[in-house]
């Protein structure tokens, strides 16, 4: 993303560009160190004099890269709240077999109220977030304007997946807080997902910055 029209203040003067590798110029920093998703790599990439022609302009007209950019968020914010169903699901089962065999005191401790409680709780929040994505995809699929809803799936989907993580850990006890046993690794890599395409906090104000919106102009 680049100002190619200094003149013009705000989004309009931004266009957007694709760089290839190898291009003169462009380089790339120090791969990041990060608590989790070690998989996916990541790392400043740095143009210094770095010409880039005319013809790898996006979409083929300037000015409009913000606005590009802007038209994937919603996609994006559904597709980041449907990878945290489907991590909350995977690590929903990992604790269930785990509950069902792991002894003590003579019997599972799946067989525990509380251990039941945690399960139970995970169980409804997936399904609420698995509702919410999928409808908001339909309507998405249909043409409307889920601005709103995709930014409702992204807040609540994270924020649900964060907490089956913590109970994930909490169910296999200090089993999860070992590198042996998925949860370890699953519990690092889903905080990321209540930060990038927008944080929570980001989504509430949008959230909120819609229904007064709307509001308004009824």
């Amino acid at each position: 993303m680049a100002r190619t029209d200094p003149t013009i203040k705000g989004a309009a003067g931004i266009s957007a560009f694709l760089d290839e590798a190898g291009t003169p110029g462009l380089s790339l920093g120090k791969r990041d160190i990060k608590m989790g998703q070690k998989g996916a790599h990541t790392c400043d990439v740095i143009m210094e004099n770095c010409r880039v022609p005319v013809a790898n302009l996006i979409g083929g007209k300037e000015g409009v890269g913000f606005k590009t950019a802007m038209k994937v968020l919603d996609k994006g914010r559904l597709h980041i709240a449907a990878i945290c169903v489907g991590a909350a699901e995977r690590m929903l089962a990992d604790s269930l077999a785990y509950a069902m065999q792991r002894q003590q005191f003579g019997k599972p401790i799946a067989d525990f109220q509380l251990v039941q409680a945690m399960l139970a709780d995970s169980k409804a929040e997936i399904y609420a977030a698995r509702s919410m994505v999928m409808d908001a995809a339909r309507r998405r699929d249909e043409g409307e304007d889920i601005s709103t809803e995709a930014s409702c799936c992204k807040l609540f989907a994270s924020e649900m997946c964060g907490r089956v993580a913590d109970r994930a850990v909490q169910i296999h006890g200090g089993a999860g807080y070992i590198a042996d046993y998925a949860v370890e690794r699953f519990y690092r890599d889903v905080r990321l997902f209540r930060i990038y395409e927008g944080t929570t906090q980001i989504q509430q104000l949008l959230i909120a910055r819609n229904m007064i919106r709307a509001a308004a102009a009824s």
